[in-house]
C-alpha cells in the first residue's frame, strides 16, 4: 500500500547530540561516496538504514533507503563534508545526520535527529561484492516470442498523459488483452520494488500464453504526467478507463475480451472500473482489499509491528495514535480544514505524552492528503457488488499488509451474486506473491524470487480460461 515513512516518528526522549571530530591538520579528508549500511535501535527495534552518496568531491549528492519500511530511493536535500565531518540534511522525514568518517574511509560514525530527538548511528561501507545487484532468476530475457511495442495515451478527465508498454503474441489477432493496474505509490510500469519487476514478469508470462498486456508508468514516472499531489485512487481509475479505451481502439485486440488485473491498490481500481463499464470480461484482484481503508491501514500497521517484535501495549499505542489521526482528518471538507485538524490532533496527542506542542512531523503530514482522505473513507464492498463480469481474488496467506483471511472473506462476500468468482489464499506467500518465511516488508528483497510459480500458474490458467473467444 501507499508508503509513508514514519521513521523514528515515535521517538520523543532527545538525546544531546555528540560532536562530530575535526579531521587532524594535514591529513586530506578520504572521500564519503559509496553504499552505507547501518542500523537505528529504537525501543529495541533495529530499523537498517542504506545511504548512497555519489557524485564528486564538493558536489555530493546522495539518498536513502529504509527497507523494513518498503521507502527506498528517498532524497538527501543537502550533503556536505568538511574535512572528516559529514552532514546530511533529510527533508521528508525532517531529519539530519552527522558523522565522521574514519580515516580508512570505512565507517561513519555519528548522530541521527529527527523530531526534537537524537539517536547514534553507526554506519559501515559496503564492500563492492555486497553491491552486486541480487539475483533475480525469474527476470524475463530477449529474444522473446512475441511482439514489445511503445504506446501513449491520454486521459482528458484527469489530464494526464500515460506512458507504457503493449506486448503482442505473434500473429494478426484480434487478442484478448490484461490491463495491469499498479499498486499504491508511483511506480513504474514494471512495478519495480527491490530490484524486482513483478509486471514485467506477468507481462511476460501472460503474453507468451497468447494474451495481449498493456502495462503503463504511473502519473509523472518516466514519460507519463498529470496532477498527484491532489489525485485519489478515483482519479487513477480514471487512468485505466483511458487505457481500457486505448485497447478498444486497437484493431489487433479483441473489445469482448479486455480484463484487468491490479495489485494492491490495484486490486481496489480495478472494481471500480469493472462496476461502471459492463464491457469489461473479468478482473483478477492480486492483494486486494474487502475491508475500509481504515480498517486496513490499523490492520497492517498492528501485522507489522506485531512481527517486528513491538510490545503489545506499544502496539496498542501506536495504533489508537493512528486512530486518532485519521479521524482527525477523514471527514475534513477541504484540504485546510485537513491540515488545521491534523495538527490539532498532533499537539492534542503531544500534550498527553508531556512533550512540548511542535508541528505536525513531515513524514505524517501525508495523512491530511487528499489521497489518505479519501481512502481511509472508501469501503470497497458496495463497489465490488456491482461487478457482474468474473473475478479471481487471491492473497497470500503471509501478507502483513493485506491481511488475507479478513479480506478476502469481504471480497467473498461482497459478490456473493456474482456467479463466477473465485477466491483463493495461496499457502506461504506474502504481499509481493513471493515464498516468504515471515511477509516483513524488510524480506521482499532479500528473495531471488519475484513471483511464486504457483500463482503464475493459477492466475494464468485462469485468465486463459476466461479469455477464450466468446
Amino acid at each position: 500500500m501507499r508508503a509513508m515513512v514514519a521513521l523514528l516518528g515515535a521517538l520523543m526522549m532527545p538525546i544531546q547530540t555528540a560532536q562530530a571530530a575535526p579531521i587532524p591538520a594535514g591529513v586530506a579528508a578520504v572521500s564519503a561516496m559509496g553504499e552505507w549500511h547501518g542500523a537505528l535501535s529504537v525501543s529495541g527495534r533495529s530499523i537498517p538504514l542504506v545511504l548512497h552518496v555519489a557524485g564528486a568531491p564538493g558536489h555530493l549528492t546522495a539518498s536513502f533507503d529504509s527497507p523494513s519500511q518498503g521507502a527506498l530511493g528517498l532524497p538527501v536535500a543537502a550533503v556536505l563534508q568538511e574535512g572528516s565531518v559529514i552532514r546530511f540534511k533529510i527533508n521528508a522525514p525532517e531529519a539530519s545526520y552527522v558523522a565522521t568518517l574514519s580515516p580508512d574511509g570505512q565507517t561513519l560514525v555519528g548522530e541521527w535527529s529527527q523530531a526534537g530527538a537524537s539517536l547514534p548511528l553507526t554506519m559501515t561501507r559496503m564492500a563492492a561484492t555486497a553491491l552486486a545487484a541480487p539475483a533475480r532468476p525469474q527476470m524475463p530475457h530477449p529474444p522473446f516470442p512475441y511482439r514489445s511495442e511503445e504506446v501513449a495515451y491520454n486521459n482528458p478527465a484527469g489530464h494526464a498523459h500515460l506512458a507504457g508498454t503493449l506486448t503482442l503474441p505473434i500473429g494478426r489477432g484480434p487478442f484478448p488483452a490484461v490491463l495491469l493496474i499498479t499498486g499504491s505509490g508511483l511506480q513504474d510500469r514494471n512495478e519495480t520494488v527491490f530490484g524486482h519487476k513483478p509486471f514485467l514478469l506477468w507481462a511476460d508470462t501472460l503474453t507468451r500464453r497468447g494474451i495481449a498486456v498493456l502495462r503503463a508508468d504511473d502519473r509523472q514516472v518516466g514519460e507519463s504526467t498529470g496532477e498527484v499531489r491532489t489525485a485519489t485512487t478515483a482519479d487513477f481509475a480514471g487512468d485505466v478507463v483511458a487505457g481500457v479505451a486505448f485497447l478498444r481502439s486497437r484493431q489487433d485486440i479483441d473489445q469482448r475480451r479486455i480484463g484487468l488485473m491490479g495489485h494492491s491498490e490495484g486490486a481496489i481500481i480495478a472494481p471500480i472500473v469493472a462496476a461502471q463499464d459492463r464491457g469489461i470480461a473479468f478482473v483478477v484482484m492480486l492483494a486486494g482489499s474487502g475491508e475500509t481503508g481504515e480498517t486496513l491501514l490499523l490492520q497492517q500497521k498492528r501485522l507489522i509491528e506485531t512481527t517486528m517484535g513491538l510490545p503489545p501495549a506499544a502496539v496498542d499505542r501506536s495504533a489508537q495514535t493512528a486512530q486518532r489521526l485519521y479521524d482527525a482528518v477523514k471527514d475534513a471538507p477541504d484540504q485546510t480544514a485537513a491540515d488545521t485538524s491534523l495538527q490539532a490532533a498532533w499537539q492534542s496527542i503531544a500534550a498527553e505524552q508531556g512533550q512540548p506542542s511542535s508541528s505536525v512531523p513531515a513524514q505524517l503530514q501525508v495523512i491530511a492528503s487528499p489521497w489518505m482522505r479519501w481512502f481511509v473513507r472508501y469501503d470497497p464492498r458496495p463497489v465490488l457488488a456491482k461487478v457482474e463480469c468474473p473475478v479471481l481474488a487471491v492473497g497470500g496467506a503471509k501478507d502483513l499488509q493485506v491481511e488475507p483471511d479478513s479480506n478476502l472473506a469481504g471480497i467473498k462476500l461482497a459478490l456473493h451474486a456474482n456467479p463466477d468468482v473465485k477466491v483463493l489464499k495461496l499457502p506461504g506467500l506474502n504481499h509481493l506473491l513471493q515464498t516468504a518465511d515471515t511477509g516483513q516488508v524488510g524480506e521482499y528483497g532479500r528473495i531471488e524470487e519475484t513471483i511464486a510459480p504457483s500463482a503464475l500458474q493459477i492466475v494464468g490458467d485462469w485468465i486463459v480460461n476466461h479469455s477464450r473467444s466468446r
